[in-house]
């Protein structure tokens, strides 16, 4: 299974960012033997629509599902018209997060847990 975590950078030590739209990059582990990839996520500096596009780049990588800490409206919808599940409240490294999911410890989201602009600074 491919999972797609949006990450504060491009390893697997790395934090898992809060923010899914404005998150540097995003890391596409195989479940199975931990290979990744790595996703720069053009939209972080985007002046607007930085959930949706970056929704599309998640959908566009074939993951199939998404691990992050928050997730808003717009980039939830867009995320589940793509087909993906969405499991949001994740911490710590992109290793821990992967290893909480493969326990059953993290829960899919049906509904965005912040609202629009959430992540801007």
């Amino acid at each position: 299974m491919k999972i797609a975590v949006s990450s504060t950078d491009k390893d697997l030590n790395a934090k898992v960012d809060q923010r899914f739209g404005r998150c540097k990059y995003f890391l596409i582990v195989d479940s199975e033997n931990m290979d990744f990839n790595t996703i720069s996520n053009e939209s972080s500096i985007a002046t607007g629509g930085a959930g949706v596009k970056a929704a599309e780049t998640v959908v566009n990588s074939n993951a199939d599902i998404l691990i992050t800490g928050n997730i808003g409206p717009n980039a939830h919808k867009t995320l589940s018209a793509g087909g993906m599940k969405i499991f949001t409240g994740a911490r710590g490294s992109i290793k821990d997060a992967i290893n909480a999911y493969k326990n059953g410890e993290l829960k899919e989201t049906g509904n965005p847990n912040v609202e629009s602009h959430h992540g801007i600074r």
